[in-house]
């Protein structure tokens, strides 16, 4: 068969037509090259968005300059969530097919609020690819080449915490910061430095130490210490050649140790809460609250920072802002606590180590949270020496350790509330006598060589007055014992056991037992307040209001809203009978004023207290001496006003719970009178 020459010649030219145009790379379009731009745009990619700009553009920005100007201006704005959309495109049919353009909306979060603009933004065609027409009215449409954008930062004024009577506990004081300037120091320096250590209680190797930081240069201001104006090492600091000293508004604690653990105290934020609260319009010096309430409401105390974004020229002439918010001051905390009964209590503590919860029976209006020994913490906000970081760390009473928020074993306070469920169980009769003999008594054999004790024989026939009275530790288990794992651990359960107590404070929560109620051995313990049984101070004072309100238990209040009269509110409605409740209140009565009650060294003439004490031993193993804890708990019951709850740590040898009779007597008689 012939085949047409001509026919075959055209085929060759269609295929290599066909190869030719199809292998032909096809060009982006200019949206395609916008939309590439925006998405390197919002995401900070500054690099790869100076790739993308035209010869034009590029010739009048190095790349350095270019990515320079826009992390530095959005840094120094705190800009966030930033969000570009392409807006419009607008394309020439019939004229220049090298030039498009876009209409686009930014959109970001700035430190002076939100920033939106639109703009106009022209694509042009070279070399294949589609470039970026970029001028300085991208980043914002009023700066020009050699124009600057300025930030004025507007801080927030920290909210003050004040107690029920509006005493501050924490508030902004104007302070004078001493310091030293590099250059105007004598030579040598070594014994101005001394000098200057000696005055501010400080060491020589702490000021050389931030005379010699990093960042110092010779005319800088370098901090060293903060000091009242009052202060008499002021003048003795004024008359040190190279020193300086300058007005600063700093943090102010004036109970200092006595609500420390309860207040907290504010300082600079390290690099983790950097990186988590930088998103929340927080600047990398600003200061935060690191414990307590200032930690708690940190939110509400902080406020909202304000700030201006402001454009100059060349000169430094203002040309225009962009952006202007005014600074929120963060909201007072008004608390529910007495600042003079603050005081006084941590007066009777401070010498110990221990805690104390105190509220107002009535209402469960919190009235004072204490913890000792303590630290002062002011020191926090200058920053703590070395030396006395080191002090506090080495302690072995741990100042840092905050005790109220902690549970401990209440041994001898617990008893009340297993006589209130055992009543209203019908577990006892109040007036029925055990008859007890010797100070050690276990169940039988099973129990081997394991025996509940009692501090004192003098009774052999116990009634619930005498084993309140007398606190006996074996009348107590027994009854445990009669009432049964199940019963004991569902009635003592609904004093709020294993349940966080509904206060604004982060406390550790008390527990009967940690898994499973093991054995009648830690059933008996727990009957009187030991085996696993652990419960924090507040708790503690919290479950006692059940004897006051008939059964009730109030809600503990620590806060304290504007306008908000105090007013009884209900935490766990009807623990106990009512009948019950004032039962056990008349027999806690006697435990002070009878001349044989345990509690009997903190009576008062014409105050009526009702009381318990209790001693929990704490045991590193079976016959070894172990630690004790002292409690006592007391409320005055005509025209109920004050409920404590007093522990100290290591009363062995101190009389044990007697140990703490003078100071809860103390405390009443100074709040009561």
């Amino acid at each position: 068969m012939r085949v047409d020459k001509r026919l075959l010649v055209w085929l060759s030219v269609f295929v290599l037509m066909i190869i030719v145009y199809g292998c032909k790379e096809k060009l982006p379009s200019s949206e395609d090259g916008m939309k590439a731009y925006l998405t390197a745009w919002s995401k900070g990619e500054y690099e790869d968005m100076y790739e993308q700009l035209s010869g034009e553009a590029k010739a009048a920005v190095s790349k350095d300059v270019f990515v320079t100007r826009h992390s530095s201006i959005y840094e120094g704005i705190s800009a966030s969530e930033l969000d570009i959309q392409l807006v419009f495109a607008s394309h020439d049919e019939n004229g220049d097919k090298s030039r498009d353009t876009f209409g686009i909306h930014v959109k970001m979060t700035t430190i002076a609020g939100d920033v939106e603009f639109d703009q106009t933004v022209t694509m042009v065609l070279e070399n294949k690819a589609w470039r970026v027409e970029w001028t300085p009215g991208f980043i914002f449409p009023q700066l020009q080449e050699s124009d600057k954008v300025r930030v004025q930062s507007l801080k927030a004024e920290r909210g003050a915490i004040v107690d029920r009577s509006g005493q501050s506990l924490a508030f902004n004081e104007e302070k004078l910061e001493i310091g030293i300037v590099p250059k105007d120091l004598p030579e040598p320096a070594g014994d101005t430095l001394k000098r200057l250590a000696g005055i501010l209680q400080s060491s020589e190797e702490e000021i050389e130490q931030k005379r010699t930081a990093s960042w110092v240069k010779p005319d800088y201001f370098v901090p060293i210490a903060v000091l009242s104006k009052d202060d008499p090492k002021v003048k003795a600091v004024q008359a040190l050649k190279g020193t300086a000293i300058r007005n600063k508004k700093v943090r102010s604690y004036p109970l200092k140790e006595a609500a420390a653990h309860l207040v907290g105290y504010i300082g600079k934020q390290n690099a983790d809460e950097w990186a988590r609260l930088k998103d929340k319009g927080y600047m990398e010096d600003d200061y935060v609250g690191k414990a307590g309430l200032e930690q708690v409401f940190e939110e509400q105390l902080r406020g909202t920072d304000g700030g201006r974004i402001y454009i100059v020229d060349a000169n430094g002439k203002e040309k225009g802002t962009i952006a202007s918010r005014d600074a929120v001051n963060g909201r007072d905390i008004t608390l529910t606590v007495d600042a003079n009964l603050q005081t006084s209590i941590y007066k009777q503590l401070e010498n110990d180590a221990g805690a104390a919860a105190a509220i107002h029976p009535l209402t469960g209006e919190v009235l004072a949270l204490v913890s000792s020994p303590a630290y002062n913490p002011n020191a926090f906000v200058t920053g703590v020496p070395e030396s006395l970081w080191k002090k506090w760390n080495e302690d072995p009473d741990k100042p840092l350790l905050n005790r109220f928020a902690r549970t401990f074993s209440p041994g001898s306070a617990f008893k009340p509330i297993t006589a209130a469920i055992a009543l209203d169980t019908h577990t006892i009769d109040p007036e029925q006598e055990r008859n007890i003999t010797g100070k050690q008594w276990r169940k039988d054999g099973s129990w081997g060589n394991y025996y509940v004790t009692r501090v004192s024989d003098a009774a052999a026939k116990v009634n619930l007055l005498k084993g309140l009275m007398y606190s006996d530790n074996i009348y107590f288990a027994q009854t445990a014992l009669e009432m049964g794992e199940q019963r004991f651990v569902a009635e003592a359960g609904k004093f709020g056991f294993g349940e966080k107590l509904p206060v604004p404070y982060p406390l550790d929560v008390s527990t009967l037992m940690n898994e499973s109620m093991k054995n009648e051995i830690q059933l008996a313990d727990s009957g009187y307040g030991q085996g696993e049984v652990l419960m924090n101070p507040l708790h503690i004072s919290t479950a006692y209001t059940a004897f006051v309100n008939a059964g009730n238990i109030v809600s503990p209040v620590l806060v304290r809203e504007e306008g908000q009269a105090a007013e009884r509110k209900v935490w766990k409605s009807e623990v106990i009978r009512p009948e019950t409740a004032d039962l056990i209140t008349r027999d806690l009565i006697q435990v002070v004023e009878s001349p044989a009650g345990t509690g009997r060294d903190a009576k008062i003439e014409g105050v009526t207290l009702a009381a318990k004490t209790g001693t929990a031993e704490l045991k590193q193993s079976k016959g070894a001496a172990g630690k004790e804890v002292g409690w006592f708990v007391a409320y005055n019951t005509n025209d109920p006003r004050l409920l404590l709850a007093l522990m100290v740590e290591n009363v062995e040898g101190r009389g044990g719970s007697h140990y703490l009779s003078p100071k809860v007597r103390t405390v009443f008689k100074q709040y009561l009178r």
